[in-house]
């Protein structure tokens, strides 16, 4: 077991006092180490730089971790206060260049590093003593409370790697070594390269509930394929090897890069990789604290859209097709190398959980079966793009880890890294990105006669938000108006100024889009992605497309575009933003309208928005609630009702009693 990470807890035991030791001591592990992580940042100054433009100063992603464990508890009422509520609202979104990541600075007041390692040390204080305390029953599943803990732990363990990705992105000059960082002292000439034949099968991917390690939504279900033979590269693309493309000129030749990945060198203007840093006429390498000669031998750092064309100058060269690896051939793979899930895997065996180094090393170092870094040294690109398998849920503390990736956009990365832990390391993760996005990942290439086929239109098939669709872009039946539509014409009656609108709760986004036939500039903001991300890709791509059932196990497919719409003109008028409608960032301010539908019974204390709500509105703003009252613990505890329930007197209360002393006092 690596010195610095351990291993992640089973979810199965017959003692639950020594389950509570085990997920106490990985969860400090895990606190610990990305708290090391960050000691890389040569000092508290740099922490408010960004490695790249589209992403948050490095302060955001240091408080990220520790409020998601509190928003996330407090998501799933297993506790009711706070720790602190504005760093809870500033760290809370925007890890993933999604339109919906605020990244404008000067939409943030950032707080000292100090006051974020207080807080820190505050969340860290409150885990632990629920870790000691929640109730805890064997095995552990996701309806437990601990399942909560474990998510938090695991969402760390991802940002203790990104957050070394981008630390290694940032200039030299702005990092130091850390002893425990210790990275690959030996390298050599790059070995060549060669192809070697697996046999086909058919393979099913996905495991059940009750698999004993921590798992994501998106890892759950089944999918099944008939893997055909197909041929792999023995080692991951060297240094070395992917030089032979570079000195080609194969960053300039556009016959090898499809149309995203010319936007990409458009753009960036990229040369080479972009952890090779050029030196007159000398190519050196950027590990994590310090460059160095160019380690031949080591896997190359790229991103899937320059390993794509890589494959494409290989073919071309070598008269041959070559591809980046499917998902279902890469299972083929990890059952021809013989490898164990962990914990039965030991980290000895790869360059992975820090065991060895932090970096890369040689990619003829770890051998499985005739096939090195099976899993380790960097993560591999696929050519398939995620999706849910049959049978995929969410989970209602994180339903946007995964759906939002299901845009044919986010393609998976395999294996794992030398900076990859937890979850990571588990046979059944599934992690993707977008194409243009650096890891610590590189590739290798099969020959296969297996396509990935390409859907032009990505039909939404999230039973939900396919229903809001419906609901909200859907054809009028019965004679009954369309629900956004009509709020809009009613609310906009009473609003004497028409420059900023608000529409809070606003699901997928019709009504977003309506208020902007009146107002200069709306924002739409929901707690979900999943919801958001249709109005975002109407805003976009200029349609939507879904999937409703009409009757029984039928479906019907259903597309509807801007134009049709109307909103061609006024689509640049709109954003889409994720939010807590009780803890909204403060840049979110100085409306004249904030419409708020049918969300006042869902949310988990609504006291809190209607007390704060007010300071969002100019001094003739207008806030118009609509709402069924359909008051579900489930959404808010009963404590917190408005109404719906009878006092201690017997006497009924009614929420528009509640709203009309609230808003009025």
């Amino acid at each position: 077991m690596s010195r610095l990470s351990l291993y992640p807890v089973t979810l199965d035991g017959n003692n639950t006092q020594k389950k509570r030791q085990e997920i106490r001591e990985y969860f400090h592990n895990t606190f610990s180490l990305f708290e090391k992580v960050f000691e890389v940042l040569k000092d508290d100054d740099v922490f408010y730089n960004k490695s790249e433009i589209t992403r948050h100063p490095m302060i955001f992603y240091f408080g990220h971790t520790a409020t998601f464990f509190i928003n996330k508890l407090i998501n799933m009422k297993i506790i009711k206060e706070r720790v602190n509520p504005e760093f809870e609202s500033i760290f809370a979104v925007g890890v993933d260049e999604m339109e919906w990541d605020d990244v404008e600075s000067s939409n943030y007041k950032w707080p000292k590093v100090h006051d974020v390692r207080e807080y820190r040390n505050r969340v860290r204080e409150a885990v632990d003593e629920l870790i000691m305390t929640l109730p805890l029953t064997m095995p552990i599943d996701d309806k437990s409370p601990m399942w909560i803990i474990l998510m938090g732990i695991e969402h760390e363990r991802i940002h203790i790697e990104t957050s070394l990705v981008l630390h290694r992105q940032m200039p030299i000059e702005l990092v130091k070594e850390i002893k425990e960082f210790n990275i690959c002292t030996h390298s050599a000439e790059a070995p060549q390269n060669s192809m070697i034949e697996i046999s086909g099968k058919s393979v099913r991917l996905g495991k059940d509930k009750g698999h004993n390690l921590y798992g994501w939504d998106n890892e759950y279900g089944k999918y099944e394929e008939s893997v055909e033979d197909f041929k792999v590269s023995k080692f991951l693309v060297s240094n070395g090897e992917f030089m032979e493309f570079v000195k080609d000129n194969g960053y300039e030749n556009n016959e090898f890069w499809d149309d995203e990945g010319q936007k990409f060198l458009e753009i960036t203007g990229a040369k080479y990789p972009t952890f090779w840093v050029k030196e007159g006429d000398v190519y050196k390498y950027r590990a994590l604290s310090k460059i160095i000669d160019m380690p031949l031998d080591w896997p190359v750092d790229v991103n899937a859209l320059e390993a794509e064309a890589f494959c494409r100058y290989k073919s071309k060269k070598d008269g041959q097709k070559y591809s980046l690896p499917s998902e279902a051939e890469y299972r083929v793979l990890y059952d021809y190398a013989k490898l164990e899930d962990i914990p039965d895997f030991h980290g000895s065996r790869a360059n992975l959980n820090f065991y060895h180094y932090s970096s890369s090393c040689p990619v003829n170092e770890f051998s499985f079966n005739g096939i090195y870094d099976v899993v380790g040294n960097v993560w591999q690109w696929s050519r398939t793009p995620i999706f849910g398998f049959e049978g995929f849920e969410i989970h209602p503390a994180y339903d946007d880890f995964s759906t939002p990736t299901f845009d044919a956009k986010h393609a998976l990365i395999l294996g794992s890294s030398w900076a990859s832990s937890g979850n990571l390391i588990m046979k059944h993760s599934r992690y993707a990105f977008r194409r243009h996005f650096f890891q610590n990942a590189g590739f290798r290439y099969v020959i296969s006669n297996s396509d990935i086929k390409k859907e032009d239109d990505v039909y939404e098939s999230d039973e939900l938000v396919s229903q809001y669709c419906e609901f909200q872009y859907g054809d009028n039946s019965f004679g009954v108006k369309n629900f956004a539509l009509e709020c809009v014409k009613i609310a906009t009656k009473f609003v004497k100024n028409k420059t900023k609108a608000l529409d809070l709760g606003c699901a997928t986004g019709r009504a977003t889009f309506e208020l902007a036939r009146s107002f200069d500039e709306v924002d739409g903001i929901d707690f979900s992605a999943r919801f958001i991300s249709v109005g975002v890709k109407l805003k976009n791509d200029g349609y939507i497309a879904y999937r409703v059932k009409t009757e029984g196990d039928l479906t019907k497919d259903k597309k509807v575009s801007i134009k049709e719409l109307g909103y061609e003109d006024i689509k640049d008028r709109v954003s889409f933003w994720q939010g807590d409608a009780c803890n909204l960032k403060p840049n979110f301010n100085s409306y004249d309208l904030i419409l708020a539908k049918n969300i006042i019974d869902r949310l988990y204390n609504p006291r809190l928005f209607l007390d704060s709500v007010h300071e969002r509105l100019e001094s003739d703003g207008i806030l118009v609630l609509t709402s069924p009252y359909t008051w579900q613990e489930c959404s808010t505890k009963k404590e917190f009702w408005l109404g719906g329930y009878k006092d201690e007197n017997g006497k009924e209360v009614k929420t528009i009693d509640t709203l009309t002393s609230e808003i009025l006092c």
